[in-house]
Parts: structure tokens; sequence; C-alpha cells
């Protein structure tokens, strides 16, 4: 699949890139987001079949390929890497707001913590704080938005937990038509 000059795969197709092939204005801008709780994202589950898949490409140690090998692990059983749970709490995170979210991208990441081991089945839920949110001082028509996201299985149990900031156009920046 295509989009944009971009070769995404076929996976994409299920994912709502309608949204990415003709301009949409987005919704969120640096104002909209206030210091407190933002939402909830999910649910998305996890299967055995993505876990060995991502491993094999990723991550390719015993614990993430071989359930005899990971039942001798500190982990217990089969678990997904930390980067395929990071990697889908990033999925999660845009689909759920960043694809809406008038952002020119991130300086990185503040903290990332592995909690808990992403289990074959797993139901994850995504919940996103705003930790901060201020006006750049060097680039005053964006502010950074310091976001807290912390991913959950379906029992509640804490899997990954992620502090990162975003840049995110002004209101007024967007409305006049500059490219940030």
């Amino acid at each position: 699949m295509r989009v944009g000059g971009l070769s995404l795969p076929q996976s994409a197709a299920t994912i709502g890139l309608l949204s990415m092939m003709s301009p949409v204005m987005n919704t969120f801008v640096f104002e909209d987001f206030k210091p407190g709780h933002f939402g909830q994202f999910g649910p998305r589950r996890v299967t055995r079949e993505e876990i060995l898949a991502f491993a094999a490409e990723f991550d390719p140690q015993p614990m993430h390929l071989d359930e005899e090998a990971a039942s001798r692990s500190m982990l217990k059983g089969l678990s997904g890497s930390g980067w395929h749970l990071c990697s889908v709490m990033m999925r999660m995170m845009f689909d759920g707001f960043i694809g809406r979210t008038a952002s020119l991208g991130s300086p990185g990441v503040n903290e990332l913590r592995w909690l808990a081991p992403l289990r074959p089945g797993d139901d994850l839920m995504l919940d996103v704080d705003v930790a901060e949110a201020r006006v750049s001082r060097s680039r005053p028509t964006t502010g950074i938005v310091t976001f807290k996201a912390v991913v959950s299985n379906a029992a509640g149990q804490a899997l990954c937990e992620m502090v990162s900031p975003i840049i995110v156009r002004r209101r007024d920046d967007v409305a006049s038509g500059q490219a940030g």
C-alpha cells in the first residue's frame, strides 16, 4: 500500500489511513491540552503471533520467541518485547489523539519504564495525562506538551509508563496557515 509516497505494510489498510490521504484540519492545538487527565484509549489486543513476529524481526531474545525458554526465564512465560509494547503504545497514542493534533514531533522520551510483562492475548488500555503544557521560549508559535502515558492489561495491571513531550502548534499559528 502506498500513501503520500510512503510504502506501508498491508496491515496499515485497517487503521484508518484515509484521513492521511485527504487534507483534514487537525483537531487539537496546544491550547487544548490542559494539565490533568486527557483520555483513555483502547482496548488493543496483542496476539501471540504478533509477539513472535515482532521478536523475530527486532528483539530475538528467547523469552520473546520460545515458550520453553521463556518459562525458565525471570518472566515465567512467553512475553512481548518491551519495544513491542512501546510500539503498540505509540500506535494507540497516534490513533487516539496525536494523529489529530497539530504536532511538530517530539524531542524525545524523558522516562520509560517497563513494569510487568506483555502477555499473548493481553487487551491493552492506555491512560494519558497531560503532565505539563507550556509555551516554547524559543518558538512562541508552539507549545511543549508533556504527556504521561500508562498502558495496562485488562486486569488493570500497569505494564509500561512513559513520560514524553511533543511540540504542538498554537491555535493562532494554525489559524493563520503558517507552516509552523
